[in-house]
């Protein structure tokens, strides 16, 4: 029977070699407070202008809620309002910020890429089966070790709202075989039958989920009445280490008609920042 226990806790005032230690220990780290409560507020506003009507923000709860009907990734309507969400300048550049990027070279030990495939994560309530099951993005990245995923709470999230979880340690084994299975990505990793114990937590604004590329990690249901978890992520790697080139594309650009870059950058204040990889040194 599978068992909770909170995250680890740790924080950018640590010493890097301990955050590093604890990284290498655990497969995550979970930073509280690492993003200020301005460039989250930010973001969110702006995600929440281009989920309108769908989606609004319940000043009493401090959190968005549901305002029309549930959706889940890849559904009619999701697909209707993300290319929208893919589309806002403040979304990409959210993770090229001075101090994400001066955080991500912290735990990397040295020069920090970061992937141009963004992803924003729109948790309705009412879509239980629809979560992230469990999985290993060194199979769905196809990427190496030095790869690591930075998720970031634009809110506070409690634990009715679809809350990430992580299978502490499961980094050690390497990529595992892959199951079909209901859900975001339509596969699952495998459980091995002594791995019983996940660490979760409910996360403040501005906490900061990394973990291993091979780190087992999967998303609760959202059993919420109405509210709706807003979370953006991504990935990051050593400089130079190599890169697939589907984390290159735009997240979805593949499957939904006109998303991509000419259309994500058409509006955009600054061409500062757009096509950045292209000349980077080892994509495959």
């Amino acid at each position: 029977m599978s068992q909770t226990a909170d995250f680890h806790v740790s924080t950018l005032a640590e010493n890097d070699d301990a955050l590093r230690a604890r990284l290498d220990r655990d497969g995550y780290l979970l930073l509280k407070g690492a993003v200020a409560a301005r460039y989250c507020d930010h973001l969110r506003d702006d995600l929440l202008r281009v989920l309108s009507p769908h989606i609004g923000f319940d000043d009493s709860l401090g959190k968005p809620i549901l305002t029309g009907e549930p959706f889940y990734e890849t559904d009619p309507l999701w697909d209707e309002v993300y290319p929208r969400v893919q589309r806002l300048e403040s979304f990409h550049r959210f993770f090229h910020q001075p101090h994400m990027l001066q955080m991500m070279s912290r735990l990397a030990g040295k020069q920090a890429w970061v992937y141009p495939i963004k992803m924003a994560r729109i948790a309705t309530p009412r879509m239980l089966g629809y979560e992230t099951p469990p999985h290993q993005d060194a199979y769905s990245h196809h990427a190496g070790p030095t790869m690591a995923g930075i998720w970031v709470a634009l809110h506070d999230v409690d634990s009715s709202m679809g809350r990430v979880k992580v299978l502490p340690g499961s980094h050690k084994g390497g990529v595992r075989k892959v199951l079909e299975a209901q859900g975001v990505g339509g596969v699952q990793c495998e459980i091995y039958e002594h791995e019983t114990l996940w660490h979760v937590s409910d996360f403040d604004k501005g906490d900061v989920l990394i973990f291993n590329s091979a780190t087992v990690h999967k998303a609760e249901p959202n059993t919420s009445e109405s509210k709706v978890r807003l979370s953006v992520d991504t990935r990051f790697c050593d400089y130079g280490a190599p890169v697939f080139s589907t984390n290159l594309e735009p997240h979805h650009g593949w499957r939904i008609p006109g998303l991509d870059w000419a259309s994500i950058y058409r509006d955009w204040k600054s061409t500062d920042e757009q096509y950045y990889w292209k000349h980077y040194p080892h994509c495959f």
